[in-house]
């Protein structure tokens, strides 16, 4: 399933989503040029337990390295998967 991404000034998601509903995103929001802080992550109730939630943090990662951008992650699941993968830790504000 493709990840999408889409962002309104400093406002942001990625997401996966299964025709015209959502089954997964992350929510961030920028803290100034070169810092956003993810605050949400939210997968529905019927593919809990896929990695999904992991993949959209490793999308925000990429998105992080590729826009030499920091990451502090406020959104406890966020935080998990960063605390668990050092290969990660290169983006952590």
């Amino acid at each position: 399933m493709d990840i999408q991404h889409k962002r309104v000034d400093h406002r942001g998601k990625f997401y996966m989503a299964d025709g015209t509903s959502e089954i997964a995103k992350m929510t961030y929001v920028f803290a100034g040029d070169t810092k956003f802080i993810i605050d949400h992550t939210e997968v529905e109730e019927g593919h809990k337990g896929e990695g999904l939630g992991e993949k959209l943090v490793e999308a925000g990662v990429k998105f992080a390295r590729d826009n030499n951008l920091k990451i502090l992650p406020l959104c406890p699941f966020a935080k998990s998967v960063f605390d668990k993968r050092s290969d990660l830790a290169d983006v952590l504000s």
